[in-house]
């Protein structure tokens, strides 16, 4: 029990010190005060600072922000329902879009209980039969049951039935739209569905997008260890989905969301983000990123999670590639697994920085 209280402990202190690091010779890091003349500047870099950065979409989205930003101003839902009707079915870029106006939604209530989020209760009343309106909306109560309640509650249990007659009536008010199914997915793995049930509701999802990536990341979260599945079994779902994914599909990426999903609380192997598992999930996401368009939404996705890995793997050259394509949004896995994304974000950032001009690197030799 000490032991593991000394690693806690030391992870926390190498948490809080993170962000002040600098180079040293020899190609070794260690920790410096704050403004010493030879720390390490992520601000040369033109990175954003920890308190500007969004931590509302993982990458850019000007039209969406946009919109939010009126939504929020206003509180008319109006723009929102334009930019949705406006956005295809047979993308990924309709699932970002209604995943953050329901986020924008949950995170309103919860600053302002009771007035919060406004804007979405009138978009519902005024417009009942808006298929948009109706996405959102269940997407918003999925997210409220995670963030007010604990699983397995009684709260929780009727959030999530009221998402799932949300989602069918959403379903029905725009078919062919994947959407309200890839919601549903998180649905079923909050009530439990046996793993007959969810490959039915799984079934739907694939009929109308079968490379849909925010689909298969939402299904691989009801297959790993600590909700209905196993570690092998979310490892073969991840691993089939990439070998069948077509060139230039990020589905190349998945095994390192399943890796990341299985990463013990404390890692007590030496070397474990340099183990042949680790090594060859983050090459299949690298080569995703490499392949994929570069407009695909959800590259901002898997490139966050693999500066995470990437970092704790001391390939800092690589890790501060990914770092120049996503600054400045972090709404995403890892981050967001944590209280304060940006300051979570903004540690690993720093420490790319610093292990990247301890080999020698600059921000002359970095590329963009």
């Amino acid at each position: 029990m000490e032991i593991l209280w000394f690693l806690i402990a030391l992870g926390l202190l190498f948490g809080v010190l993170g962000p002040y690091v600098l180079r040293r010779r020899g190609g070794g890091i260690r920790l410096a005060a704050p403004g010493a003349p030879d720390a390490a500047d992520p601000a040369a870099y033109g990175f954003v600072p920890q308190e500007d950065q969004d931590v509302r979409l993982p990458g850019a989205d000007e039209d969406l922000l946009d919109v939010l930003n009126v939504v929020q101003a206003t509180q008319d839902w109006k723009a929102a329902s334009q930019l949705l009707a406006g956005t295809g079915k047979d993308g990924e870029v309709r699932w970002q879009r209604v995943q953050a106006f329901a986020g924008a939604a949950s995170l309103e209530l919860q600053e302002r209980p009771g007035v919060g989020g406004a804007w979405l209760r009138a978009w519902r009343a005024d417009a009942p039969k808006d298929p948009g309106g109706a996405a959102v909306h269940a997407e918003f109560l999925v997210q409220q049951a995670w963030r007010s309640s604990s699983a397995g509650t009684d709260d929780f249990r009727i959030i999530l039935e009221e998402a799932l007659k949300v989602t069918e009536e959403a379903a029905l008010l725009a078919p062919g739209d994947p959407v309200p199914y890839i919601t549903q997915l998180a649905v079923a793995r909050g009530l439990g569905y046996g793993h007959e049930q969810f490959d039915q509701v799984w079934a739907k999802v694939i009929d109308r997008a079968p490379q849909h990536m925010g689909a298969h990341l939402a299904a691989l979260h009801y297959w790993c260890e600590k909700w209905h599945g196993s570690r092998e079994e979310a490892d073969h779902f991840a691993t089939t989905a990439a070998a069948r994914a077509p060139r230039g599909s990020l589905l190349a990426a998945l095994p390192l969301f399943a890796v990341h999903e299985h990463v013990p609380d404390v890692v007590l192997v030496q070397d474990f983000f340099r183990t042949r598992v680790v090594a060859k999930a983050v090459e299949g996401a690298l080569y995703a990123v490499h392949s994929a368009r570069p407009d695909d939404p959800v590259q901002a996705h898997v490139r966050h999670l693999l500066i995470w890995f990437l970092v704790r793997g001391e390939r800092w050259a690589e890790a501060m590639h990914q770092l120049v394509k996503v600054d400045g949004h972090v709404g995403a896995v890892p981050w967001t697994l944590s209280a304060d994304p940006a300051a979570e974000y903004t540690v690993f950032r720093n420490l790319a920085v610093a292990g990247y001009e301890a080999n020698g690197g600059s921000p002359l030799t970095l590329p963009r």
